[in-house]
C-alpha cells in the first residue's frame, strides 16, 4: 500500500472523510473536507519532483495540510521532505511528500492537526479533550452548600463551551467565598428556561459529585494571592498549579 493510499484510508476511518476529485483537468488530486462547514483539511497531488525545487521530473505524490502555526512550519521546513504549500497559502500550508521521507506516523499526526486548525468551533468543542473548569455559585439564588446533601448528581446552568467529561470546581460566593465541589459533567444541552434578577438560564447540565472541600482551604484569598484569580463571575479556566492543588 502507497502512503498516499494510507493517508485516504486514514481519513476515511479517523474522520469519515471521502476523498473529492474536483477537476478534470487534475483527475488525480484529491481534497478531504469537514462535512459541517466545507473546508478542506488535506489535498493530495501527484506533480513533478521539480515544482518542490527538487531535482528531476519523476512524478511524486505530496499532501498539502494547515497547520496555522508558524513556529512548526519554520521547524519542518528546515527538514527534509517538507516544503512551502503547494498552490496553497506559504502562510498556512505546508506540503509533505509522500515518498518515505516522513513516516506515516508523523504525516497522520499532521492530518490530525490540519484537521483541527481548519474545524468549527462546534467540531473543535466536540473532540477535544476533558477541560477543567472553576464555576460559580451564587447562594442568592441556590443553596449550593447544601446541593450534595441528599444526591450525588444535581441539574446546574451550563456554561458556554462546557461539554460532557469536563472537571467543573463549584466555586460558592458570599458568605462562604470559597471552593467547596469537584464534579465531572455527565449530560449537557439539557433544555430549560430561566429569567429573574437579571439571571438568564437557557440550558442545564448535570454534574456528579466527585469530591468536597474543606471550605477554610480554597477560599477567595487564597485563589487571589496564590493563584492570580480575581474574580469568578462566570466558568473560566484555571490555572495548572491550583489544578495540581486541587488533586
Amino acid at each position: 500500500m502507497t502512503l498516499r493510499d494510507q493517508v485516504f484510508d486514514y481519513v476515511k476511518s479517523k474522520y469519515q472523510s471521502e476523498v473529492e476529485y474536483l477537476w478534470m483537468r487534475y483527475p488525480s488530486f484529491g481534497v478531504f473536507r469537514h462535512a459541517d462547514n466545507q473546508k478542506w483539511y488535506g489535498v493530495v497531488m501527484d506533480i513533478p519532483r521539480s515544482k518542490l525545487g527538487l531535482p528531476g521530473e519523476d512524478i511524486v505524490d505530496v499532501l498539502d495540510i494547515k497547520l496555522g502555526d508558524l513556529f512548526l512550519m519554520d521547524l519542518l521546513l528546515k527538514r527534509d521532505g517538507f516544503f512551502p504549500g503547494y498552490h496553497m497559502s506559504h502562510s498556512n500550508w505546508i506540503s509533505v511528500i509522500l515518498d518515505g521521507t516522513v513516516g506515516f506516523d508523523e504525516i497522520s499526526d499532521l492530518i490530525d492537526r490540519s484537521y483541527m486548525a481548519t474545524a468549527s468551533a462546534k467540531t473543535k468543542k466536540a473532540i477535544r479533550p476533558p477541560k477543567e473548569w472553576l464555576i460559580p455559585s451564587n447562594p442568592k439564588y441556590y443553596d449550593s452548600v447544601h446541593a450534595f446533601d441528599d444526591t450525588d448528581e444535581i441539574s446546574w446552568k451550563q456554561g458556554a463551551g462546557i461539554k460532557t467529561g469536563d472537571i467543573v470546581f463549584m466555586y460558592i460566593g458570599s458568605p462562604v467565598s470559597a471552593i467547596l465541589y469537584k464534579c465531572v459533567v455527565t449530560k449537557t444541552d439539557i433544555p430549560y428556561s430561566f429569567e429573574r434578577d437579571g439571571l438568564t438560564i437557557k440550558s442545564l447540565m448535570n454534574i456528579r459529585l466527585l469530591k468536597r472541600y474543606d471550605p477554610e482551604k480554597f477560599t477567595f484569598e487564597v485563589l487571589n494571592k496564590k493563584y492570580s484569580i480575581f474574580a469568578v463571575r462566570g466558568p473560566r479556566g484555571i490555572p495548572h498549579s491550583l489544578s495540581e492543588a486541587l488533586k
